[in-house]
């Protein structure tokens, strides 16, 4: 070191020091002026678009008329399981009412107090061919409404009906109580309800129309590029589109700005800077 260099007799290690800091502060300074950093997607942002993007898809599957059918048919299906079982365990638990009818005071496990455990079973068995066959055709798109089997059907439920309810009218029974009688009609009820309600079910599923979906998202279309993001139409980004204009005439931007210039300049979301470069690219041509 030349002791007669005055800046050299100067730099000490203090004035080194306090020169890397300001020189630093003037690094930060000027990087801080940048934005870069904040127009990355952050983790959480990259989920919740992950999401939106599933989202989007979805919802136009959900418009494919081969996906609204095949929705239609496995909801009919379930609700024809549903049905069927409703109606099997609806006729079961009449089974008790109808063979306390049936038995009528015979001895238990003497011959006609066993046959009388088959009475409800073989009705029930060729209610259930009637309703089944009926049930089947429908969900086929061939309603089988034929008055005489509809008669078929009444005629069992209100035999099944009348055998449970009995032994336990007012006039038949000294110690009538309401509620029994409810509580061993209640099986019959339910199945005449059942078969009264699947075919007008069937007939509603058979009407449906898969070709025309319904109201689709207010506000939101569907981009076809490879993307497939949820996108904004260019009427909703129009305040966006003018101050782009504006920018350009200015100089500020580009005559062809990127989606990255037009999202920092115009301190928007990506998606809506898509929109806003697109709809440049349209008037320029």
């Amino acid at each position: 070191m030349d002791l007669d260099d005055p800046e050299e007799v100067g730099d000490t290690k203090r004035v080194r020091r306090l020169r890397a800091e300001v020189a630093e502060a003037r690094a930060l300074a000027t990087l801080q002026d940048d934005d870069t950093p904040l127009l990355l997607d952050t983790p959480r942002v990259r989920k919740r678009r992950k999401k939106a993007h599933e989202a989007a898809r979805l919802h136009l599957l959900g418009q494919d008329p081969a996906m609204r059918a095949w929705q239609a048919a496995r909801m009919r299906r379930l609700l024809v399981t549903a049905a069927m079982v409703a109606l099997t365990l609806a006729l079961a638990w009449s089974t008790a009412g109808v063979q306390h009818f049936a038995a009528d005071g015979a001895k238990a496990w003497s011959p006609g107090w066993i046959f009388a455990w088959l009475v409800e079973p073989f009705m029930s068995l060729a209610l259930l061919v009637v309703v089944g066959a009926r049930a089947y055709l429908g969900t086929r798109g061939q309603p089988l409404n034929d008055p005489k089997l509809i008669r078929i059907e009444y005629q069992f439920l209100g035999l099944t009906l009348g055998m449970n309810a009995w032994p336990y009218l007012p006039w038949t029974d000294d110690d009538f109580t309401f509620s029994r009688l409810v509580l061993h009609t209640l099986g019959p009820v339910v199945a005449v309800a059942i078969v009264a309600a699947l075919p007008i079910i069937l007939a509603a599923f058979s009407r449906l129309d898969h070709a025309h979906a319904g109201g689709g998202l207010t506000g939101l279309t569907y981009s076809a590029n490879t993307d497939d993001r949820v996108r904004r139409t260019a009427a909703e980004v129009a305040p966006l589109i003018e101050r782009a204009q504006i920018l350009i005439t200015a100089g500020t931007l580009p005559a062809n700005p990127s989606a990255y210039k037009l999202q920092r300049a115009l301190r928007c979301g990506m998606d809506d800077a898509r929109t806003v470069r697109d709809a440049l690219a349209e008037e320029a041509a």
